[in-house]
């Protein structure tokens, strides 16, 4: 099969087409053949040699989401055939022709999306989900800031609160981006280039601050996002591209009943994926059926330039999800 291959770390150069054998599906998983696949920061990470995959997967083959088709069921799977449709979280080897994933972390492509709108979900729905809900638990009176709201997980986060009841702020890096974030619901979104977003924030929620805070950026947000907190309030904590130590004022946590927490995904296993699966199927799918929720999609490439893919991700000029589209 031709797949995108690191051929070192570094930069978007090192990603170079090339062929693999077709991977081996186990008992519990499918082998689909991928008609596209999304593209994510951790990707990037891995490209540059900074994001290891588990033990097991695909060492030089990044891609953490596809769509495609059923080509070869394993023992112990009974809900997918050959021929049907799915959209799936894999723990890499998304960038190619072929792909295996554990029968309970594909999901059926709701309504009539294509396949590159499949595929831009589950890296960004699972991670949200797990998080926001999960670990957060967001409640629909409550109130949600996101950090990088034009991202993918960004589109998704604020699409995903608001359709279930919540209030969502966001911050974004320009004007643009802002009003865009608000098209898809959020009630208010933040220039953290030209405004305070800690001051926003106390002034939109009357001094109260917010319920929960997704942040991926770290570092300095991290005394900044505590100030925004409501009491009792959580800060779910998803990367850190701004530094990972930093400097907090427990007191504050203590005397306010604070929480802070975070999580990566790529590591559980199949079991943990499934039941968020389940709850995404049951919750959300339905959403995206009836285009209450709808896939975010700023560009799309061919696989053989995955390249320029990766660098549009770290240009961060996108808004929403970056995909490859595979086999035709």
């Amino acid at each position: 099969m031709q797949a995108i291959i690191i051929t070192q770390p570094g930069g978007p150069e090192v990603l170079q087409l090339g062929e693999r054998p077709t991977p081996l599906y186990a008992s519990g998983e499918v082998l689909i053949k991928v008609m596209a696949a999304g593209v994510n920061r951790p990707d990037v990470f891995q490209r540059k040699g900074n994001y290891p995959p588990p033990d097991g997967a695909p060492k030089d083959i990044p891609g953490l989401e596809v769509a495609g088709i059923v080509a070869k069921v394993g023992s112990g799977v009974s809900r997918w055939q050959v021929g049907d449709k799915v959209c799936a979280l894999v723990w890499g080897g998304g960038y190619a022709e072929y792909c295996t994933a554990p029968g309970g972390q594909c999901l059926p492509i709701p309504g009539n999306l294509s396949f590159s709108e499949a595929a831009s979900l589950p890296e960004t729905f699972f991670t949200v989900w797990s998080n926001v809900f999960d670990r957060a638990a967001l409640q629909p009176s409550e109130s949600l800031l996101v950090h990088g709201g034009s991202s993918g997980i960004g589109v998704t986060a604020i699409q995903m609160a608001k359709a279930l009841g919540s209030t969502v702020y966001v911050t974004a890096g320009s004007d643009d981006k802002c009003k865009f974030c608000e098209t898809l619901g959020a009630d208010k979104a933040i220039n953290y280039k030209t405004e305070n977003f800690t001051e926003a924030i106390g002034t939109l929620t009357g001094g109260k601050g917010v319920n929960v805070i997704l942040d991926m950026v770290g570092g300095s947000y991290t005394a900044q996002n505590i100030k925004c907190l409501a009491d009792d309030g959580r800060l779910v904590m998803i990367n850190a591209v701004e530094g990972n130590k930093v400097e907090i004022n427990l007191s504050e946590i203590m005397r306010r009943r604070l929480t802070i927490t975070g999580s990566t995904l790529r590591a559980r296993n199949a079991d943990f994926k499934s039941a968020i699966a389940k709850k995404l199927e049951q919750h959300i799918w339905p959403l995206l059926a009836s285009r209450q929720i709808k896939p975010v999609i700023y560009k799309t490439f061919l696989l053989k330039d995955a390249a320029k893919a990766h660098e549009l991700m770290e240009s961060s000029e996108h808004i929403g999800k970056i995909v490859l589209s595979v086999c035709s």
